[in-house]
């Protein structure tokens, strides 16, 4: 059995930032990661960094960048970052402040006594005790087996007046030519093409158990060293159909989103009608055993990897858009114990809590201001789409919402912490109180190194002063963060 006084699952960016604010505080902390590797996304290909108004960016996610800065010998701050030199990175913190980090430790139970968790257990057997337990997993997993009350999914319009909560109509990331979507053209009863779901499309502001797809943030390059994509086990051309067809019809739009990181190596987003989001693929990941989560884990990569196999050597493709894409490879320099395919699929929603606070779009007009903030989110409100279906005969992606904030959104202590009652010493850092189009602002990397940040602080005072984290004193904590550069009101200098 090991103790501690903090214990952190997920080491995320978030999990890394927690646990080092916790053990620079003087406390014993213990850090779990799932796999082999920490930094989650921010060190897994996510190298263009989702950043909004860069001056809201303070405390360790500001040194992160300044760090990084000095790696490239670039301009302070650095969004732009390696998988391999963030994960650098925050090894160096970890072992810096003494914390303990145990790997390949998926969690498997808890046990509680009465309102506060006692101790979790993982896969292996090994045992964690500690004062207070920092949930930093994107999918919320210890917060679910504490028993704290969680979503998933998204929210009706009227269940908080959220204009873009619900089914919304895509504009971008839209098919922008007809496609014929059935297996024989013009023939409904052959069946849909892959990829495209028999659901209905869906009234606007309508709530569902959906959520926005998921993806592998690939460090591609065009240097003659680059790995041809390879083709992956199990490889089924006609899964691209759909898209063959849309080339066909005249689009062609890959990489319309890959960005430079440095020299010849480029961060690969999604972009377009047809691209690397596995929509529709990912609606059990949520709530799944890790079993299951490993089925929807390779079938993304088959997926993607397919896709992009397909796009550089299917001979029914026009030879431009077969050597447009054989210009890119895999970055070699990048990733090698997993083929230089990321090791951390790109989870951008999950489970998340329903707290005290829940953040939504009126947090984000200005209408609701949160009086005891703990960062600030200005990224838009950026959710991706979350299915493909036929409106009108037509195939139409459903979701991508990409809306501006009016005013830089104040992340509320209470939306970190459970209700009072469900469990008196879990923060949760990553599946925070949210709805889901709020969310779409909060689930930026640096956010969650803020969140992270403030999750370490409040489980330090909540440590030593032997209370809840209900009732951590927010004026304590503020002084806090802010002694260590958070930003916690806008414009900075209020």
């Amino acid at each position: 059995m090991v103790e501690a006084d903090v214990v952190v699952y997920g080491a995320t960016s978030g999990g890394v930032t927690a646990a080092v604010r916790a053990a620079r505080g003087g406390l014993s902390v213990v850090l779990l990661a799932f796999g082999d590797h920490i930094g989650g996304m921010s060190a897994s290909g996510l190298g263009t960094t989702d950043v909004g108004r860069a001056a809201a960016v303070g405390g360790l996610a500001r040194t992160f960048y300044r760090q990084v800065a000095a790696v490239y010998q670039a301009p302070d701050p650095h969004w732009d970052v390696e998988g391999s030199v963030a994960e650098e990175i925050f090894e160096t913190w970890l072992a810096e402040a003494g914390v303990r980090v145990f790997r390949r430790q998926p969690l498997r139970d808890v046990r509680r006594e009465f309102d506060r968790l006692v101790e979790l257990r993982t896969d292996d057997g090994s045992r964690f005790q500690a004062t207070v337990f920092v949930d930093a997993s994107y999918e919320g997993d210890l917060m679910a087996q504490a028993g704290v009350t969680y979503t998933v999914g998204r929210e009706s319009s009227a269940q908080y007046g959220e204009p873009n909560a619900g089914v919304q109509h895509s504009v971008n990331h839209q098919f922008e030519r007809p496609v014929d979507p059935y297996v024989v053209p013009g023939q409904p009863g052959s069946g849909l093409l892959p990829g495209i779901s028999p659901d209905p499309y869906g009234t606007v502001g309508d709530g569902d158990r959906r959520v926005q797809a998921y993806n592998f943030r690939l460090h591609v390059t065009t240097s003659a060293k680059r790995i041809p994509f390879p083709r992956p086990e199990g490889y089924d051309p006609d899964r691209y159909e759909l898209l063959r067809r849309y080339i066909e019809a005249g689009v062609y739009e890959l990489y319309g989103r890959t960005t430079r990181v440095r020299g010849d190596v480029f961060d690969m987003n999604n972009h377009g009608a047809f691209s690397s989001d596995h929509i529709g693929a990912n609606y059990d990941w949520p709530e799944a055993d890790h079993a299951r989560r490993e089925e929807i884990f390779q079938d993304h990569v088959r997926y993607q990897a397919g896709l992009l196999h397909f796009l550089a050597n299917d001979p029914r493709l026009p030879a431009p858009v077969r050597d447009a894409t054989r210009e890119y490879g895999l970055a070699p320099s990048q990733f090698a114990d997993t083929s230089h395919w990321p090791h951390q699929l790109y989870i951008r929603e999950a489970r998340r809590m329903v707290s005290e606070h829940v953040i939504t779009q009126h947090d984000a007009t200005g209408r609701v201001r949160a009086p005891d903030p703990v960062a600030l989110a200005t990224y838009v409100m950026d959710s991706h789409n979350a299915k493909r279906v036929l409106r009108d005969g037509e195939v139409r992606n459903e979701g991508n919402v990409q809306h501006p904030l009016t005013i830089p959104l104040g992340v509320s202590y209470r939306s970190l912490i459970p209700r009072a009652g469900e469990c008196a010493n879990l923060i949760v850092a990553s599946a925070i109180s949210a709805s889901h189009i709020a969310f779409a602002t909060v689930r930026m990397e640096p956010v969650f190194m803020m969140l992270g940040e403030a999750a370490g602080a409040a489980a330090g005072l909540a440590s030593t002063g032997k209370v809840a984290v209900q009732n951590v004193d927010y004026e304590e904590l503020r002084k806090e963060l802010t002694r260590a550069g958070a930003i916690l009101t806008w414009p900075p200098s209020v």
